[in-house]
Parts: C-alpha cells; sequence; structure tokens
C-alpha cells in the first residue's frame, strides 16, 4: 500500500484529490494538509511515502516546503501540483530532488500512474513539460558537454524508452546506445538512468 498525504490551500481541491485516489487500490490517503507547519509537525510522528504538494501557497512556498522535506525527509517522494507552467519552476523543483510534477488538471489515471512511478524511484513528468524539456535540450548551447546523439537518447530515456527500443528508433546498435547511456551517466555524475534528467538541469543542460 503507497501511503499519500496531499498539501493544498483550497479544501476543495484537498477533498477532490482525496476522493480520487479512494478508487485505486493501491494507494491510501494518510493525511490531507491545508498549511505547511501543520504537515511538518505531523511528518515528526509519521511519513508517507509520497507527498503531493501544491506549489503556490501562503507562508511557506512549495519550493521552501520541498527543500525543508528533501532535507530532513529524503525518503519521501514529491509530486508538484501546479496550474503554472512555468519551465524555471520545474527546474528549481526537480533540483531538489522533487521526483513528479503535473499540472492540475492532469487526468485521474495520469495521476495514479505517477504516484506509482515516483513511489519506484523513477521520475514522472506531465506531457507538457516533457516538451518544454525537449525543446529547452534542442536549443542549449551546442558547446555543452552532451553530444546531439546523446541529446537524442536522453529525450527518449525521459520518455521511458528501454535500451533495445532506442537502438530500434535511430537505427544504431544495442551496444552503441549502452555506450551512450554510460557515458551519459558518467558526465551527469547520475546514478541511474532515473536520475538523468534531474542531474541534466542541475548542470543547466535542460
Amino acid at each position: 500500500m503507497i501511503k499519500v498525504a496531499i498539501i493544498d490551500d483550497q479544501m476543495l481541491i484537498l477533498k477532490g484529490l482525496q476522493k480520487l485516489l479512494a478508487n485505486a487500490s493501491e494507494i491510501e490517503v494518510d493525511g490531507i494538509f491545508l498549511d505547511a507547519e501543520i504537515l511538518l509537525e505531523a511528518f515528526k510522528k509519521e511519513q508517507p511515502n509520497v507527498l503531493l504538494m501544491d506549489l503556490q501557497m501562503p507562508r511557506k512556498s512549495g519550493i521552501e516546503l520541498a527543500t525543508i522535506i528533501a532535507k530532513e525527509y529524503p525518503f519521501v517522494k514529491i509530486i508538484a501540483l501546479t496550474n503554472v507552467d512555468v519551465l524555471i519552476q520545474m527546474k528549481q523543483m526537480l533540483q531538489i530532488g522533487c521526483l513528479g510534477y503535473l499540472l492540475k488538471d492532469v487526468k485521474p489515471e495520469i495521476l495514479i500512474q505517477a504516484i506509482n512511478t515516483v513511489n519506484n524511484g523513477e521520475q514522472f513528468l506531465d506531457d507538457e513539460f516533457k516538451i518544454q524539456l525537449f525543446k529547452s535540450i534542442e536549443h542549449h548551447d551546442e558547446k555543452n558537454l552532451i553530444t546531439r546523439r546523446e541529446k537524442e537518447i536522453l529525450k527518449l530515456l525521459i520518455e521511458k524508452n528501454s535500451s533495445q527500443e532506442i537502438a530500434k528508433k535511430l537505427y544504431l546498435s544495442l551496444k552503441t546506445v549502452e555506450n551512450h547511456e554510460l557515458n551519459l551517466l558518467q558526465k551527469l555524475n547520475a546514478k541511474s538512468t532515473a536520475g538523468m534528467v534531474q542531474m541534466a538541469v542541475e548542470e543547466g543542460l535542460v
């Protein structure tokens, strides 16, 4: 069972998300919060597996709260929920350690998929933000340390393609793709494929 906590400054949204997630057999809503300080106090006793977090909140912004949680409870997987599709804000959250980033009008099945994905330690981004990341990668200064081919592979990895699928799509041998992936891991100082996008953001490459 995946324990999920939700924080938003609007009770209507909290109740809506709670009702939505009640339909998912593998998910249990462990707490809903209107205020960051109350959430942090509750976290001293018990923490969820996943936290759904609004970014536009009074007193403490989502970025401020995420920074505290990432430091004190790094095992809690954070999914940011926002009405604003601002790329720089997403980059900040990814740098902090947020694994999921979704617009609030996300479809219920996508939200549930995102919760399951981040609970497994993998990143999940709204399609709109994936597009923005791809464009950012495409237009980055060509002098950066990632080659054009590596950018192509990185984009396909973001889309959850396997090495075999990437090889087929790019008409490369599996060994060549695996070599590129190893190079990306080293260049981005990432420990896993799931961490590549976050490392790319931290290095200013996306």
